[in-house]
């Protein structure tokens, strides 16, 4: 059976399905306020999507095997999926790159699991079973990078999911910091392309992504 990924936005856009509407009162450790023309997202809403089957085909690599209830994020910058860098050495093992040109397993896909009480998800990542962090106390152009390390879940590992109806695009705000996870496109060397959480709000295709249900 040929696995098929499917696009999370497409879904939502030829099922009229809507966001849920803003307004419900934030969790004490969610930001208060959705960003102009955003909805966060949440989990009975982020399922009906990934239940429906009416959707575009992503890139797929021939040998890739898609595993359920899992999401793959695509950078609306550069095109490219998120992957986790497992094989780096510290202080970036784990760190979160948009390179891979197309889904081909572990290494690009994650488990995105809803906390009700915070209304917020963590994000786990396939490749070494690590919840992604944001790395607040790091310096200089590694400030707030996100890296699957941590075995649990705390204020570092939360994030609040947006999808702009309008854009047909989604965004991730920490909600260690408040800020919404970038594609660093300018970067070189190593962290090229690293996901970092440090913009004040989703302004363009730095801060979007494609969400895609790798689900068989």
């Amino acid at each position: 059976m040929t696995s098929v990924l499917l696009s999370l936005s497409a879904v939502l856009a030829t099922s009229a399905l809507v966001a849920p509407a803003a307004g419900a009162a934030p969790g004490a450790d969610r930001p208060a306020a959705a960003p102009a023309g955003w909805e966060a997202v949440d989990a009975a809403g982020l399922a009906r999507i990934t239940e429906e089957t009416n959707a575009r085909k992503a890139p797929l690599a021939a040998d890739a095997a898609a595993e359920p209830e899992l999401l793959a994020m695509q950078s609306v910058r550069n095109g490219r999926f998120v992957a986790t860098e497992a094989n780096y050495a510290a202080p970036n093992t784990g760190v979160l790159r948009a390179r891979s040109a197309e889904f081909g397993g572990s290494w690009e896909g994650f488990s995105f699991e809803y906390d009700e009480a915070t209304e917020t998800y963590a994000l786990k990542s396939l490749a070494n079973d690590r919840y992604v962090a944001v790395e607040k106390n790091y310096t200089g152009s590694a400030q707030n990078v996100l890296r699957a390390r941590s075995t649990s879940v705390g204020g570092w590992e939360r994030f609040i999911l947006y999808y702009s109806e309008t854009l047909d695009r989604w965004a991730l705000q920490s909600t260690l910091n408040g800020m919404f996870v970038t594609m660093e496109n300018g970067y070189t060397g190593s962290l090229q392309y690293a996901l970092r959480a440090r913009s004040a709000e989703p302004t363009g295709s730095w801060e979007e992504f494609v969400l895609y249900d790798i689900s068989a």
